[in-house]
């Protein structure tokens, strides 16, 4: 068998349980990564689950809410001890919410912002030293076409993915210095649970992998000069 793109790799995928970071996740594991996944709720299925049994050793599964520091804290220490330092961290965990401004909850803008957006700021925090200490890596941070233009009655999501744009420019200069590129991804209707929440009756025009081959592209075959990118993959 011929070694993977990313034998002897490790990755961090954060919302690995369904839709685009299962996808991601499984991909990178068949290239050779051993991937760290993570979503809030890990028993109704994950990347684990799309892969050879014999595969699982090298891989693990956590339950972390990347909304709490804490438990993101706990969730690297797992990484570091069973796995080690990263080479790649894609951030996609992700929510929406649908509603009018003026009939959006406090509460509900709240954690739309913390899940896809603040979690962003967590967890890199967390993972950057052992990111810092490879003298190399690779940050992908799953935005949206909501994060280039806007949609109606999502306002939340909107708000949250413009900022994963924002905070992905900026740690992309940030970082420069230290050798890590930092990229994102625009996708436009994807085939998940979140599209029919958000856009109910929305016809997709992608699928998870077709999304997870643009994340292994930036993990592997983007030049390490490409850097504060956010790929649009939509017409």
């Amino acid at each position: 068998m011929n070694a993977g793109k990313l034998t002897g790799k490790v990755a961090v995928v954060t919302g690995a349980s369904r839709g685009i970071g299962r996808a991601i996740a499984a991909l990178l594991a068949s290239e050779g990564a051993s991937v760290a996944g993570c979503a809030r709720r890990v028993s109704n299925g994950h990347f684990l689950d799309d892969l050879d049994p014999a595969q699982h050793a090298r891989h693990l599964i956590a339950a972390c809410d990347v909304r709490r520091s804490e438990e993101v804290s706990l969730f690297r220490d797992l990484v570091l001890a069973r796995l080690g330092a990263p080479d790649i961290l894609v951030n996609n965990a992700g929510s929406v919410a649908r509603a009018s401004i003026e009939e959006l909850p406090e509460e509900t803008w709240d954690d739309v912002l913390a899940t896809n957006l603040k979690s962003m700021f967590l967890v890199i925090r967390a993972l950057l030293p052992a990111l810092r200490g490879r003298g190399r890596g690779r940050i992908i941070n799953m935005a949206s076409i909501a994060g280039r233009q806007g949609t109606p009655l999502l306002g939340a999501y909107c708000a949250a993915k413009h900022g994963v744009v924002g905070l992905t420019r900026a740690l992309a200069e940030e970082l420069r210095p230290d050798g890590i590129a930092v990229n994102a991804i625009c996708p436009g209707s994807v085939a998940t649970e979140m599209l029919a929440l958000g856009r109910p009756g929305a016809k997709p025009d992608l699928t998870p992998t077709e999304v997870a081959r643009v994340a292994l592209f930036l993990a592997v075959d983007a030049p390490a000069a490409m850097t504060g990118q956010c790929l649009d993959v939509f017409g």
